[in-house]
């Protein structure tokens, strides 16, 4: 089969086209016939391996997994003897967490692994570009800020794929949403329900007089300290960003009933019930796919320069 295989850490041309052996699936496996993937930050950074937490994860010297990607669409192609839930034909979206492989176009999934059915007036491209960003935003916003209904949040990097959802899901919890993004983006923000839009480049949010019981920058680009002084005396203060300095502020902060840092790895916490709720959303209509760019599954190390520019709006998508 097709993949794209990475065998050290680099420049986007790390990743190269290799024949690699179809896997087959196991008694409690489902084999799944991919049809979309995306790349995102997340992933150029393994790609890249310069974060020390990334090294310790998943490889000091040299990647663990050749094939990279973690979220993926596709068609159930064959399944182990006993898997109860799943069967041939199946649209599923999945999430590989402890071992990648999403660029290849075959992958061999736990039917305990973060799954969900694909609704029918949904399509691959948009179930990844829903989980790819929806799945980080939920487990901030949801799980970890305990979002309610009347609280101010500001999401910094609003047009971005987990700003976008993030606006989205904010609006769904019934927040008052002020999006942070250059001014080219504001149209975007604004329909993805942003009451309050902010352009950086003319303003910056945190000498603003205003008060959120949230701020949560989902490009990792404003420091708690900075964030500090618009918090709310219990506000919140979100990353996706693990940062050194984010860790020793989150570790601090626990200890006071005040302002807070919160990190989360939101990949590893994900499970069977986020990623069928995302797809409820997706199927009423309360969460809308943002897909900037496709690219084919052999132009991948382009998606991941494209990626790196930090001009993407939404998601970027693999297409098989």
């Amino acid at each position: 089969m097709r993949a794209m295989v990475q065998i050290s850490y680099g420049s986007p041309e790390v990743i190269v086209p290799q024949e690699v052996a179809k896997p087959s699936p196991g008694n409690k496996e489902i084999l799944i016939r991919i049809q979309a993937s995306k790349v995102g930050p997340s992933d150029c950074a393994f790609r890249k391996g310069d974060q020390l937490m990334v090294k310790l994860m998943y490889g000091l010297s040299k990647p663990k997994f050749a094939i990279g990607g973690t979220e993926l669409a596709g068609e159930v192609e064959a399944v182990g003897e006993e898997v109860k839930h799943y069967k041939a034909g199946d649209r599923v979206l999945g999430m590989s967490i402890k071992n990648f492989g999403a660029y290849a176009e075959y992958k061999c999934l736990s039917e305990e692994s973060p799954l969900a059915v694909i609704p029918d007036n949904i399509t691959y491209e948009e179930a990844v570009g829903v989980c790819d960003g929806g799945a980080t935003a939920l487990t901030f916003l949801r799980d970890k800020a305990k979002l309610r209904m009347g609280q101010k949040v500001l999401i910094n990097g609003a047009s971005g794929a987990v700003g976008i959802y993030a606006v989205q899901l904010a609006k769904y919890y019934g927040a008052e949403v002020t999006g942070v993004c250059s001014p080219g983006n504001e149209d975007l923000v604004r329909k993805a329900g942003a009451d309050f839009f902010i352009d950086y480049t003319r303003e910056d949010f945190t000498k603003a007089d205003r008060a959120y019981d949230v701020v949560f920058d989902a490009v990792g680009k404003r420091s708690f300290t900075a964030c500090k002084r618009v918090l709310a005396a219990k506000g919140i203060y979100l990353t996706t960003v693990p940062k050194l300095s984010n860790m020793l502020q989150m570790m601090w902060t626990s200890l006071f009933r005040g302002k807070r840092a919160v990190f989360a790895a939101a990949g590893l916490m994900q499970n069977k019930a986020n990623l069928a709720f995302l797809m409820e959303l997706a199927r009423n209509g309360t969460l809308n796919a943002v897909i900037d760019r496709r690219y084919p599954l052999e132009l991948l190390p382009d998606a991941h320069k494209y990626v790196e520019t930090e001009r993407k709006k939404g998601n970027v998508i693999i297409k098989f």
